[in-house]
């Protein structure tokens, strides 16, 4: 599956920024809700563990995922639910578990067959949708890290993935927040990295985002208010789509307002 080498890669762009960084400053706190890096890579690898499980065997991730799910119910946030899984596990430590585990994931699922439904959190998926999702976090919450050491990241044309899953979830934006999905999809005209022109949907002129697929998928992983981008957005559905896109399950999350998410600079 192209998807898991992609996964593959992207965690070692993120590796890569971490990997020198000193053990205090994996408790610097982001913009991602005040995380810190440790929570970030915490979060990450506890969802890489999941995926790992409901790929070998859903009688393995079942239990696993209710335990969250009963702590969740008992009022603890979903960062909070990671800690007793963790067992204290952070810093240089952590990161080493989170990449070793994200090595097995990526070689696993690059010999699942693509079509294979694993249980999630929310409706069973195929494989090729589980690793993706992975893909997606980790460039999601990434983009936390990467902004709160000042570095600028290089992305690659495998954001097409993450393209994908936000175009996907156009109606699910929508129904999550128990509104009425909107019949007029709008049209897509995304660049990508490479500059290669990406579209979906019937062109038009009146219901329509065009711009760079990096800025697209910023704002359906709400990691960028979509008025901090240079997406030329017409339309009202379009418009609506971008204030409140989520491309990831569970329940409603806002974007973060304008200037909120951004790359800091360093000295």
């Amino acid at each position: 599956m192209q998807q898991a080498k992609d996964f593959h890669d992207e965690c070692h762009a993120l590796a890569d920024v971490i990997e020198t960084i000193s053990s205090q400053e994996f408790e610097q706190k982001t913009q991602f809700k005040n995380w810190t890096i440790n929570d970030v890579i915490g979060h990450l690898h506890m969802f890489n563990h999941a995926a790992e499980l409901t790929l070998r065997d859903s009688a393995l991730f079942d239990p696993f995922w209710a335990r969250i799910t009963q702590q969740l119910q008992m009022g603890k946030s979903l960062l909070e639910t990671q800690y007793p899984w963790l067992d204290g596990l952070a810093g240089r430590e952590l990161f080493q578990a989170w990449k070793d585990g994200s090595e097995t994931l990526a070689n696993i699922y690059a010999k699942a067959d693509p079509k294979q439904r694993v249980n999630w959190a929310g409706p069973q998926m195929s494989a090729r949708s589980s690793i993706t999702a992975r893909q997606m976090e980790t460039w999601a919450h990434g983009q936390a890290v990467f902004d709160v050491l000042g570095v600028g990241r290089t992305d690659t044309d495998r954001i097409k993935n993450i393209v994908f899953l936000g175009v996907n979830t156009f109606g699910w934006t929508f129904e999550n927040r128990g509104l009425a999905v909107p019949v007029d999809v709008p049209y897509l005209k995304l660049t990508a990295p490479s500059g290669v022109v990406w579209e979906w949907n019937a062109p038009n002129d009146h219901n329509a985002i065009i711009g760079k697929a990096i800025e697209f998928a910023q704002v359906v992983t709400q990691t960028r208010n979509v008025g901090d981008t240079a997406l030329n957005i017409s339309g009202k559905t379009a418009q609506s789509w971008m204030d409140m896109a989520q491309c990831f399950a569970g329940g409603v999350e806002n974007p973060p307002a304008k200037s909120q998410r951004f790359m800091l600079r360093k000295n």
